[in-house]
């Protein structure tokens, strides 16, 4: 049994906002993907699915920070679409 390398994409907010971050807490969240979500064979394992009108998004836990993102399992493709701290993650 092969193991699925998934890949990391970033929208373009998502990207800003995980730039503002301090740099030990960006290595933080991409040591978390890294060593967990990419190369586990179902990503969704380690996250729990969103309701409402976020339902098609995962969310990850890493420390006190959220990373909301969406799995494209036909492309083996993870994006972030939101990333923030836990109090101020579901406001916008």
């Amino acid at each position: 049994m092969t193991s699925t390398k998934w890949e990391l994409r970033f929208q373009k907010e998502a990207q800003k906002e995980f730039l503002k971050l301090d740099p030990p807490i960006q290595r933080r969240i991409l040591q978390y993907f890294k060593e967990r979500i990419l190369v586990s064979s179902n990503p969704r394992t380690y996250g729990k699915a969103l309701t409402g009108n976020l339902q098609e998004f995962w969310r990850y836990r890493v420390g006190d920070y959220r990373v909301i993102c969406k799995i494209e399992d036909e492309e083996i493709i993870i994006t972030v679409v939101m990333i923030g701290h836990r109090r101020e993650v579901y406001d916008e």
